[in-house]
């Protein structure tokens, strides 16, 4: 999938622009208490599963699994307005109404959605935080609030570049001794790479790619 690219102001008035745009699109919300528990039935409209993409910035992954899979509900969340009103933009568009945005702190999470409301997260190519292991998405902090706001059983999904962050999760997964469906540090020489791993690729990804990176991806039980 190929998000169009959008002709808009460049620079800080750019960004401005963009952050206004988003605060008026009917898909996008801004620190929305008044939302958790009420996905499904006030913006979605029926019963299907959730899945947030955790700091999703331009939306790439959240809108391209949203095409893919029309019968679940999909929510990018990210603290940045003006990354956001990518993914969001072309959602619109599209029709697509099984995504919505979310601009929030993913330190406050559990403000923001109710227990057992999420199904499924994805995180693409995070900030591997290397001086800084409490900042990590995939540390114990981070998970326990996840499992606050999710079913039992629910799965994470982490796709990135880095290999210490991959390692790094995978120390935390062991720690908890949690189930581990998938892990393969170099998908692109997967045999059977799903689809949905190989053709939505986001900026970041296509960057690290291109330097010869190899991408790596851990699916487990939280």
């Amino acid at each position: 999938m190929k998000i169009p690219h959008y002709i808009c102001p460049v620079g800080k008035k750019g960004k401005l622009q963009k952050f206004a745009e988003v605060t008026a699109f009917e898909n996008c919300f801004e620190y929305a208490k008044d939302m958790k528990g009420k996905w499904k039935s006030n913006y979605f409209k029926n019963d299907n599963p959730i899945t947030v993409e955790l700091a999703c910035g331009k939306g790439e992954y959240t809108v391209g699994l949203a095409e893919r899979f029309p019968n679940r509900n999909f929510i990018g969340v990210d603290v940045k307005g003006n990354r956001i009103w990518k993914g969001a933009k072309y959602a619109l568009e599209n029709g697509l109404k099984n995504v919505g945005f979310h601009r929030l702190m993913i330190g406050n999470i559990e403000e923001y959605f109710e227990k057992g409301e999420i199904d499924e997260f994805w995180i693409t190519f995070p900030d591997p935080q290397h001086a800084k292991e409490r900042k990590r998405l995939t540390n114990c902090m981070f998970l326990n609030r996840y499992r606050n706001i999710s079913k039992e059983g629910a799965i994470m999904n982490l796709k990135s570049d880095s290999t210490r962050f991959y390692e790094f999760t995978k120390e935390v997964i062991s720690e908890q001794k949690l189930e581990v469906y998938e892990d393969c540090d170099d998908i692109y020489n997967w045999k059977e790479i799903p689809e949905y791993l190989a053709n939505i690729q986001t900026f970041y990804e296509k960057m690290w790619l291109t330097d010869g990176k190899k991408i790596k991806y851990l699916r487990y039980k939280l």
